[in-house]
Formats: C-alpha cells, structure tokens, sequence
C-alpha cells in the first residue's frame, strides 16, 4: 500500500509550469458546446469526460522519460490510466483546448481547433526541458463541431505507434507517451461506406514542446473570398503579436535575442520555420514518409510531424503514390509534399500579415525548393554511403535510380537497405560475376508483371478516359492542351506503361529489371570508386560507408500493414503485437551483427536471412493482402 502510494505521488507530482495560458488570452466562457470562440487563443475545458474501466494498450518509455517518468512508475499506479487519459485531473494541470484555423484542401475553412484534443499544461522536467501534454480523445470541446470528440482504439494504435517510430528515425515529431482503452463504445464508419460499428473509445497521450501550428496565426483571418469564411479573432492584430512573441520568446530565444528590430526578428523567424519545414519534409520523402493531409492546421510551427491520421509509408515506389483515400485528386501525394508545405508557409506569410515584409516573405518563399533540395540530396547521399565527396552527378544518380524502383516497382525500404550489399569496386572483378547475387536480392524486392499492371491501371474514370482519347483522334488541338495537365497527363502515361506490359511476360519482364538494375548498379559503383583519392585507408572508407547507410537506411518502418495486424489483435483484447511493433520500430535501423557481415553480396545474403528474428518479419515485401487496406 506504502508502495502504490509513493508511486501515485510521482504522478501527482508532475512539475507544470502552465505558460501558454499564462501569456496567450484564454476563452473563460462556461458556454456548453460548440461555438465561435472570439479573441482566444485557448478555451478552458471545465468538465471532464472520463472513460469506462480505462486500462494501458500500451506504454512508451522514451516519451516517459521526458517527462521524467519511468514506465514503473505508471504501471505500478492505480489510477495512471485515468490520469494519462484525461479521466481525472492530475494536480496543477489546467485543461484547455486550442483555437486554430486551416485551409483544407486548399481552401480556407475558418475556425477549426481542438476538436478531440485537450491540452492538460507543460510539464518542466530539468534537463528534457518543458513538454506540453494533450490527451487526444478525451472528449468534446468549444471546438468539436458536430463530433463527439472521441477517438477509437484502431487511430490511437496508428498515432501512437507513428509518433515512436518518426522519433526513433530520427524525424522530428510529436510524441506519444501512452495508449489507453476502456469500455465506452463509440459508433463509426471506419470504411466510409455507411456501415457504422461500435469501436472503444482511446485515448493517447501526446508530447510536444508546443502544439502551436501554421493555422493558430489563421484565426485572425479576415473574410476569405473564395470560401466566404474568416477567423474567429478576425483583425484582432494586436492578439496575433501577442501569439508571435510568445512563439518566438519561447521557442526561438536566439532569434528573439539577434534581433532588437520588431521586422528583422519576424524575418528571421519565418525563415527559420521555412528551413525547418523543408527539412522536415525532406526526411520524409527519403524514408517514403506520406502524411496524407498537409492542411495549414497540420503544420508545426516548430517543423515537427503533426497529427497522424491516414499516413503511410511507401512500400512499391511510386512517386504518385497518396496514402489517403479521401484525397482524390492527389493533391497530397508523396511527390507533392514538398510544394505543398511551400504553398503552406505562404499562407503562413499571408496569415502573419504586416509582421513581415512582403518583399522578404516572397524572397524566402523563393528559397524554399532550393533549401529542400539541398536537404534532400544531402541525405540521399548519405543513403547510397557517398560520404567523402560531392558530385554533381550526385543528383542524377539519386534520380535515375528512383526512375529504375518506379519501373521495377521495387520496394522503397527494402532496395536501400539492400544497397550495403552492393560490393565496392575492385580491379579486374568481373562485373556479371560481382553483381548478380546482389542483383538477385534487389529482384526479389520488385513487382511481378501482375502487379505492375494493377499500379499502372489509369485512376480516371472510364467516361472520361474515354472522351480524352476520343478528343486525341478529333481534335489534336484540343487533346495537346488538355494532356499537358498534370492530372491527365499522368493518366496517359500509366496507359502508356499498361500497354507496354499487355505487351510483354513475366520472363521478359524480370529480363528487363535485371538489365535496369545492373545498369544502375554498374554506375553507382563507378560512382563509389571516386570516394577513394589513393591517399585514404581503403577499409576505413568501407566502413564509414556502411556505417552511414546503415544509420539512413531503416530496416523497417510503420508499413500499414503491420499497424494493421496490430489492430487486428488489438480490437480482440490482445496487446501484445502493438507492444512488439513498438520494441521493433524503436531501433530501426538494428544490426546485430556489425559491419563486417555486410561486406559483400554473399554475407549481405545471409545476413538478410538471421536477421529475420529482429524484426520479427516485418522487413519484408508487404502481403498481397496489405493492397487491399483502405485509410481515410
């Protein structure tokens, strides 16, 4: 009893120090329900929604120690899963919910907020800092619209899992410290097909030195005129400085002390969050990262990985590839991530208003793709191990061997883990000879000529498809404007890849990825050989190379289908999967057996076999059966 109560205490004892609603203008209003909340930053929940018999999923114990907690001490208290799930007040915790606004979609959709997310207040834990904590799920808020400010055991493993393994990549992100169910029932339609079940209400709670994102400098937002909407503080500038200094006091103080000009401050800080975001999204396209809904309120203004709802990581490279089965048109696919976070950051600009020059603005904005493409190549070369030395056909070779994955449908993971195996170049070996085990391994990561067929079915509807070829044969004018749009074009161009393989077989087929890839292969290593000037020691550039792909190159990531095996057992009472894909996705980038094994095809053969008990399968290509998931 002693014992549960010393525990108890060390929850209870969570050092807040409240700053945001200290500093930011905070709704008070006992109002019931949603509604507009004018002149806030933060609205204060004054009644919790607690749920039925809450108990652990699970338990991250990296995001813990943040918070200076061990997973002892959680698991060992009775009441944690009531206190981590927003079900009863933890001492000097302060709950509120944030006002923000976004466009969606490309469109300006007013006021917003946390509509399933209650902040509880910051926690400063000596030398990890000062974390905010938010339960997401804990119930309804000014901000929830017509929803029930809930969310389900089947997001929760999803945002939970996500956010440890983005961390343990290496990507910047929000973190989730625990995972808790209960036995309140929700009704949803996790299909969008009008076939609502009930499913257990969860709760995660997450970590971020701020939740602040593009879309809370949004809600001073005047009327948009293609949507008609504005922002709830609509003109309020003088709350808009208010919310800038606190972003920039708090978490820019090098910037705040720089600069003693209100202008040249803002300045440099829209550039800062401008490099942070690009970099950001450069991690994300080199793991195949796919957020799926890069709306303004989904944007850190810390340049961290906000709100996971229906991200994906890619398994066939596709560059068209969206993760998101709500978003139609595309326009959140993998290849558009980048422009769209550009497009973000000017509606970031627009949102600050006269706090910036619009002449700097613009020359920042103008710097985005440049920035993001040095941040990616960067990367991308630490990938293929090219650590020594930039050349300028650094690029081209990250490009064609992207072009080589799409046409082979190589999986994305599993082809630059493979790439280790590739053995560096020797005088007088035979190139046939040396490449083909390696070659061997990369085949068995590409699609089959059924596969491929299926990814290159156009998307289009069949009428439309139809009156676009039509138009080709009556009026070429016409049908050269219209395929010069990227919608369409892209069409035609996976009916152009469809016929070529209607055309061919499987044997032709692996024939032609097996001289593609050589190719590549052969470059690459003529590439390799110009990391070496004569005068290094050869072994230690071998095994800098390694280490550095071996550190970029993850083993496994969240592939849908594993979240989803978890859910699966999840949803029927069983724990244990979404706590060994944890433990797997903590150390991505795990080889236990060093260096020396991956040097050369033969050893990088077996040690793709043992290394099967670390990652219990989940390095593998994805089932059949993973096609078929659908997230919304």
């Amino acid at each position: 009893m002693e014992s549960s109560q010393c525990v108890s205490r060390s929850l209870e004892r969570l050092p807040f120090n409240n700053t945001a609603l200290k500093k930011l203008p905070v709704d008070d209003s006992e109002e019931p329900g949603s509604r507009t909340v004018p002149a806030a930053c933060f609205s204060r929940i004054r009644t919790l929604q607690p749920l039925v018999r809450p108990h652990f999923v699970a338990l991250s114990h990296s995001a813990l120690a943040l918070l200076g907690l061990s997973a002892q001490d959680v698991l060992s208290d009775p009441l944690a899963p009531e206190y981590l799930s927003g079900s009863r007040l933890l001492p000097g915790s302060q709950p509120a919910a944030h006002c923000y606004c976004g466009h969606q979609f490309g469109l300006f959709a007013g006021q917003l907020g946390d509509g399933a997310v209650m902040y509880l207040g910051e926690v400063e834990s000596g030398t990890h800092g000062r974390w905010e904590i938010q339960v997401k799920g804990a119930g309804v808020t000014p901000y929830s619209r017509d929803g029930d400010g809930r969310k389900v055991l089947r997001s929760s493993i999803r945002e939970f899992l996500c956010s440890e393994a983005m961390a343990a990549l290496g990507i910047p992100s929000t973190r989730a410290a625990s995972l808790v169910t209960s036995d309140l029932y929700v009704s949803r339609d996790p299909l969008n097909r009008g076939q609502r079940i009930p499913e257990r209400c969860s709760v995660v709670l997450r970590l971020a030195p701020s939740f602040i994102r593009f879309g809370s400098f949004e809600i001073f937002q005047g009327r948009d005129e293609f949507s008609g909407l504005q922002g709830p503080s609509a003109g309020r500038h003088d709350i808009r400085s208010q919310l800038l200094d606190y972003v920039i006091e708090t978490f820019y103080p090098c910037i705040q002390r720089a600069h003693s000009n209100r202008k040249d401050r803002n300045t440099a800080f829209f550039r800062e969050v401008m490099i942070r975001t690009a970099r950001l999204v450069a991690k994300w396209q080199c793991v195949g990262f796919c957020h799926g809904v890069l709306n303004t309120d989904n944007m850190s203004i810390l340049g961290l990985t906000l709100d996971y709802g229906p991200f994906g990581f890619m398994d066939r490279f596709d560059p068209d590839f969206i993760c998101n089965a709500s978003d139609k048109r595309g326009r959140y696919s993998y290849q558009a991530q980048p422009s769209v976070c550009r497009w973000n950051l000017a509606r970031l600009a627009e949102a600050l208003g006269s706090e910036l020059n619009v002449a700097e603005a613009g020359a920042i904005l103008d710097d985005f793709m440049l920035t993001y493409e040095a941040f990616y190549l960067s990367i991308m070369r630490k990938k293929l191990g090219l650590v020594r030395k930039e050349e300028a056909e650094d690029s081209e070779l990250v490009s064609d061997l992207l072009r080589v994955m799409h046409n082979t449908g190589a999986d994305f993971t599993n082809t630059f883990y493979l790439l280790s195996c590739v053995p560096w170049p020797e005088e007088g070996d035979s190139e046939k000879a040396t490449l083909g085990p390696v070659v061997d391994l990369i085949l068995q990561q590409c699609s089959s000529i059924e596969e491929l067929k299926v990814a290159n079915k156009p998307t289009m509807k069949d009428r439309e498809l139809a009156m676009i070829l039509s138009m080709a044969q009556t009026n070429p004018a016409m049908f050269s404007m219209v395929s010069d749009r990227p919608g369409v074009a892209q069409q035609l161009e996976r009916m152009g890849r469809l016929k070529e393989l209607l055309e061919t077989d499987q044997d032709e087929l692996k024939e032609k990825q097996r001289d593609d890839w050589i190719h590549w292969v052969s470059r690459y290593r003529k590439r390799l050989a110009k990391e070496c000037d004569g005068t290094s020691d050869l072994s230690l550039i071998k095994k800098e190379r390694l280490s550095v792909m071996n550190s970029h190159n993850p083993r496994v990531v969240l592939r849908n289908y594993i979240a989803q095996s978890a859910i699966q057992a999840a949803e029927k009472g069983d724990f244990s999967e979404v706590n060994r894909v944890l433990k797997t996705l903590e150390k991505p980038y795990s080889n236990a057996f060093g260096l020396e094994s991956l040097d050369g095809p033969s050893a990088c053969g077996q040690k793709e076999q043992k290394g099967r008990d670390l990652t219990v399968g989940y390095d593998r290509k994805p089932p059949a059966w993973a096609q078929r998931i659908c997230i919304t």
